[in-house]
């Protein structure tokens, strides 16, 4: 930018730096040269002028050896579990910065050149979000999907081939550990890249123990029950850590559906007439069973929001594939050692059917876990899993279909109550998405409109 000053009856051509706001003139006497100092500087018009530096030279060397700038990055902490949100944004943008500048200017050029007004390229970005959420959403409603067809296969393998369930997922895990081929295909360290292995650790360890609690409290309450308690827990428990450790809230439309599918997820976990209206004595084995089973399941919830929360902040960092291997070793050794723990016995499948079984829960548990963990990237943790909330009735749909199982009255309004909450949300979520383009597009030629550029 080029401005011109008249001073007296000669012009000067002066340099502006686009971020100057003012300039501030000395009053007092002119600097007079002291005898052997070289006081010139090139002037428009000498030679070597435009070879001198400029003042945004200056300026980016002033704010890469300020004292401030150093001074501010050593007070921030040099490491957490989940990491600073802005450290983490600076460091993922930092190898971006250098070709930023070059970047925008082969944009700008390629904008001329094609000769697209500033209105079709919002709009083809807007339609790119738009159909990025739509992928995402559609990849979460597939996981929910595969969650409640993996509870009625677990289901069927415990009562027909007498399959346990720490058992499957011991199998699960050994399957699950081909993921390995993705980073490796990828070039990747598939233990994650130096500095996150830690948090990439206690990632998995944090997933993998939410799967054995859950898994074992299979045995001391009912699936439905168990199931139903692990996703109410999770949903919870996700909102209220990514509040905490992330600084992630929820807007105010996203709490009202996620705490209307709670109540449903409650609903579903009433109990029956005769349950309620039981006066026979209860056994105290019986009753410590399954207080021990529904207290699984709750740390099961709480185990699996820190896992959510914590992919969340390594989202930049670590790719859906080595998240899956973290999750298959960790749980390949903590699988054993909850067998020993509850004394489960071995059954290995002896039929072709129930390999079948096995392979199919081991599929559907791969997709469930790549849809929810690739939302991870764009959502907040606790509407991933309340979109997951979909696999109660869909389980409850399933068990009609395979096992004579008739759901209550409280069941059915509690599965409809979760259907309408997470219908409500994908079309919250994505319908605005058109209008906020437009938005964004009519502030951007209000700014190009402006004399201000």
């Amino acid at each position: 930018m080029e401005s011109t000053h008249l001073l007296g009856s000669s012009k000067k051509r002066v340099k502006i730096h686009p971020h100057t706001v003012t300039a501030k003139y000395a009053t007092h006497a002119p600097y007079s040269p002291q005898p052997g100092v070289h006081t010139h500087f090139p002037q428009p018009g000498d030679e070597g002028y435009d070879d001198a530096p400029s003042f945004e030279d200056f300026g980016s060397f002033l704010e890469e050896t300020s004292d401030r700038k150093q001074l501010t990055e050593s007070k921030r902490w040099p490491l957490t579990l989940f990491g600073s949100r802005d450290k983490d944004k600076d460091t993922a943008h930092k190898p971006q910065a250098a070709a930023g500048a070059d970047g925008s200017e082969v944009v700008a050029k390629a904008a001329k050149g094609s000769g697209k007004g500033v209105g079709e390229q919002l709009a083809s970005f807007g339609e790119a979000s738009v159909s990025a959420s739509r992928l995402t959403w559609v990849g979460l409603l597939c996981a929910a999907l595969a969650h409640g067809c993996l509870i009625v296969l677990t289901r069927l393998a415990s009562e027909r081939f007498s399959l346990g369930p720490l058992f499957l997922l011991l199998v699960r895990s050994i399957f699950q550990l081909l993921a390995v081929v993705v980073p490796l295909h990828r070039g990747e360290n598939p233990f994650g890249p130096e500095g996150y292995r830690l948090r990439l650790l206690c990632y998995g360890i944090a997933y993998s123990l939410s799967l054995c609690c859950a898994y074992s409290s299979l045995t001391f309450v009912s699936p439905g029950n168990a199931t139903t308690t692990w996703r109410l827990a999770t949903t919870a428990l996700s909102a209220t850590l990514a509040f905490l450790l992330l600084e992630e809230r929820l807007g105010l439309p996203d709490g009202i559906t996620i705490a209307a599918g709670l109540c449903g997820l409650g609903l579903v976990l009433l109990p029956t007439v005769d349950e309620s209206n039981s006066d026979s004595p209860t056994d105290p084995v019986v009753f410590w069973r399954g207080a021990f089973g529904w207290s699984l399941s709750a740390l099961a919830g709480l185990w699996m929001a820190l896992a959510l929360v914590g992919y969340r902040s390594l989202k930049e960092r670590v790719g859906v594939g080595t998240a899956l291997f973290t999750v298959s070793w960790t749980g390949c050794l903590l699988a054993p050692a909850c067998l020993v723990v509850l004394q489960e016995g071995w059954s290995w499948p002896v039929s072709a059917p129930a390999w079948g079984l096995v392979l199919g829960l081991v599929a559907c548990s791969v997709a469930a876990f790549l849809g929810m963990t690739h939302a991870l990237t764009r959502l907040h943790p606790a509407l991933v899993s309340a979109s997951q909330s979909l696999e109660v009735p869909v389980a409850m749909l399933l068990h009609l279909a395979v096992l004579p199982l008739v759901p209550t009255a409280p069941e059915v309004v509690g599965s409809v109550m979760i259907i309408l909450s997470v219908v409500w949300l994908v079309v919250m979520k994505l319908l605005p998405s058109r209008g906020g383009g437009r938005r964004q597009r009519e502030e951007y030629e209000e700014i190009l409109d402006s004399p201000i550029k």
